[in-house]
């Protein structure tokens, strides 16, 4: 049994919850009657509050997402129907930032913050029966240089199985109106030498996949370069990913950076947007041509992939201009380019250009833009197939020689934009669609515009590394002898592809 049980619901299994072990790593005295319960959100939700309850817990502290908050408002509301004594306390990002839009009244307390250390001192509080009469709890900010580090809280699975999520600092010195990390403008870093002995632990106990959640990794070069050196002076395989500014790369960093072998380095790129007035009117600085260089830089003389973000319906962007920055970005890198839907979160200071751009975005998570003056609903409901459908033949590196073939003269946009309504058209949906389906609407579809031969080849080139059975017959080649080229690698698939 245990008296305080820290869970959440992660998007999927192989995802780790950093901000629980970090309660847990400073619950002090409380930690030996403390645990870690993970679940899934596609878990059914009155199993995980049987086995909650099964602990028969007297705190549950629960992490709140953008991802899992129509589901733990399920789940609290469950919880206290059965067991209206336990008592439930709230914190992440949905849960921590005004207004809410999903229904976390039921909860007890909400702790809005970073709660390392008050989380700790409200358990005290509650179970010394001296529980505090105030709802909504403002966390201070902790010193970093005081509070215990999680990563001995990651379990043998965890290291085996799952991402290592690590960070060597907290904050952002933007103001990115879009992003809740602006709130905290200024950056305070970790204990340097005491992180790298945390990591070492780590990688000794067969760690290889680290995923850090910075928002500006290289921002300080001291800790970037050290972290980099600490990482190659190791025996590949291992996987490092990093979220990286994308107009600050000194020479010496770009030195580190081509260093790194294949496979072992993905930077995780925010462009947003590559329009300066767009990027001016939400605070966003954007210094084009060092983005341009560098991007041109990692692309050319280095071998780390690239993960590449854009926004579509930002305040004032227009359809065509969102095109033109796709096309600008497929001119610099073949790396994966994220197309996200525009978020309006609780807590960010997006809102301000509700009037003037006509803004209207759902209120149910993840808060995505239902119009704008420039944007129709029916035009962002076309945009978010295309996200969709860009992910399935653009990201995921199954077609790199054949997905070309859908634009010509450079007019990425445009001819994705035509691909992605035929898709739709044919099949009506843009989930569960089959590798093998796949393959068949771009073969249709290519054969209408070029010839079949070329269309022919180009497919079977990219799908040549395929089991057999995954080709569809009129496909099928003698490719035996490409099938196992790939060495044994801890970089995951989707990155491998685009390699």
């Amino acid at each position: 049994m245990h008296t305080i049980l820290l869970t959440t619901l992660n998007a999927r299994y192989a995802h780790t919850a950093l901000g629980l072990r970090y309660l847990y790593a400073n619950l002090h005295e409380l930690q030996p009657i403390a645990k870690i319960v993970e679940f899934t959100m596609n878990e059914q939700i009155q199993s995980i509050a049987e086995s909650l309850l099964s602990h028969s817990p007297r705190i549950i502290g629960i992490g709140v997402y953008i991802w899992n908050a129509a589901q733990t408002s399920e789940l609290i509301q469950t919880l206290k129907k059965v067991s209206p004594d336990t008592i439930i306390i709230l914190g992440g990002p949905e849960a921590g930032y005004l207004p809410h839009r999903v229904d976390l009244s039921k909860a007890d307390y909400i702790i809005s913050g970073e709660g390392e250390v008050a989380f700790y001192e409200l358990c005290k509080s509650i179970l010394s029966n001296d529980a505090p009469q105030e709802h909504f709890i403002k966390a201070p900010l902790p010193d970093l240089k005081s509070i215990n580090l999680p990563y001995n809280a990651y379990e043998d699975e965890d290291v085996e199985h799952r991402y290592i999520y690590v960070e060597a600092s907290r904050g952002c010195p933007f103001e990115c109106e879009f992003c809740l990390s602006s709130i905290d403008e200024k950056v305070r870093n970790f204990p340097l030498d005491q992180l790298l002995e945390e990591f070492e632990i780590l990688w000794q106990r067969g760690a290889r996949s680290f995923k850090f959640i910075d928002r500006t990794f290289n921002l300080n070069m001291t800790f970037a370069n050290r972290i980099l050196d600490f990482f190659l002076s190791k025996e590949p395989p291992y996987f490092a990913h990093f979220e990286v500014i994308p107009d600050h790369f000194p020479d010496v960093l770009k030195e580190k950076i081509a260093r790194f072998p294949a496979g072992s380095l993905q930077l995780e790129i925010g462009i947003q947007t590559l329009d300066p007035l767009i990027a001016k009117g939400i605070n966003r600085p954007l210094k084009l041509d060092k983005i341009m260089d560098n991007i041109r830089f990692l692309e050319n003389e280095t071998r780390a992939h690239m993960h590449l973000d854009l926004i579509v319906g930002l305040p004032g962007e227009s359809i065509e201009g969102f095109g033109r920055n796709l096309d600008t970005l497929v001119s610099l890198t073949h790396s994966e380019i994220q197309i996200g839907i525009l978020k309006n979160l609780s807590g960010t200071t997006l809102s301000r250009h509700d009037k003037a751009h006509g803004m209207v975005y759902s209120d149910i998570p993840p808060y995505d833009i239902l119009q704008n003056n420039l944007l129709s609903f029916a035009q962002i409901q076309k945009m978010k197939r295309f996200a969709r459908f860009w992910d399935i033949f653009y990201n995921s590196g199954s077609f790199n020689k054949s997905i070309p073939l859908v634009w010509s003269d450079g007019k990425v946009f445009d001819g994705f934009y035509t691909f992605s309504e035929w898709i739709f058209d044919q099949t009506l949906s843009t989930w569960k669609i089959s590798l093998e389906r796949q393959i068949a609407l771009l073969h249709t579809y290519l054969c209408l515009r070029h010839d079949k031969a070329i269309v022919e080849a180009a497919l079977s080139d990219d799908l040549s590394q395929r089991p057999e059975k995954t080709i569809p017959f009129f496909l099928r080649q003698s490719t035996q002898e490409k099938k196992n080229k790939e060495a044994a690698s801890v970089t995951p698939k989707r990155q491998s592809k685009r390699a």
